[in-house]
C-alpha cells in the first residue's frame, strides 16, 4: 500500500511540475504576438485542405483543414512521430516572399516541420503559452527564397489557423 501511495505522489508532483513549466497568458511570450494573433484570428483568412499549395505565405492567416497522419502524405517525415487519434496535414509554398526570418504561429498546440531543400529547418526561436485565446505557440524559421512545406502533426482538432509573417 506505502509503494502505491509513494508511487501516486511521485507521478502527482511530477504532472505538477510540467504544469508549471507550461506558461499560461498572452503575456508569457517570448516576444510581441499581436500581429500573429492577429492574423490567426482574422475573419478573412485563405481556407485550404492539407495538401494544398500557395505561391508565397499570405498577409492573412491559413485556416487549414488537417487529415489522420496516415493520409497527410508528407514528403519528410516528421520528426516527431504524430500519436494515435492525431490529425495532420501539410501545406506546400512556391517560395517566401523575400529570403529572411519569419515567424510560424499556430492557434493550437502541433508540432512543426518547415522542410526547404529537402531538408527539415531547425527554429531560431520558440515561445509558446496556454490561455491565450487564438495563438498557442510561434517558431522563428530563417526561410530562403527557394520552394518549403509546411508539415503540421499531433493536433488533437482536425482543423487549425496557422499564420506565417516576416519577423519583426
Amino acid at each position: 500500500m506505502r509503494t502505491v501511495l509513494l508511487i501516486g505522489f511521485v507521478l502527482l508532483g511530477t504532472a505538477s511540475a510540467f504544469a508549471a513549466e507550461e506558461p499560461s497568458g498572452c503575456d508569457k511570450f517570448k516576444w510581441p504576438i499581436e500581429r500573429e494573433r492577429a492574423a490567426l484570428t482574422a475573419p478573412d483568412r485563405i481556407k485550404l485542405v492539407s495538401g494544398g499549395e500557395l505561391a508565397t505565405p499570405p498577409a492573412t492567416g491559413i485556416a487549414l483543414a488537417l487529415v489522420p497522419p496516415a493520409d497527410a502524405k508528407f514528403p519528410t517525415p516528421p520528426e516527431r512521430a504524430p500519436k494515435e487519434g492525431t490529425f495532420a496535414g501539410l501545406t506546400s509554398f512556391k517560395n517566401a516572399p523575400k529570403p529572411g526570418i519569419y515567424t510560424i504561429s499556430l492557434s493550437a498546440g502541433a508540432w512543426i516541420d518547415v522542410v526547404q531543400d529537402g531538408h527539415i529547418l531547425k527554429p531560431k526561436g520558440f515561445s509558446g503559452a496556454t490561455d491565450c485565446d487564438g495563438i498557442r505557440k510561434t517558431m522563428k524559421y530563417e526561410l530562403s527564397s527557394s520552394p518549403f512545406v509546411l508539415q503540421i502533426s499531433g493536433a488533437r482538432e482536425n482543423a487549425l489557423s496557422v499564420a506565417i509573417l516576416p519577423s519583426e
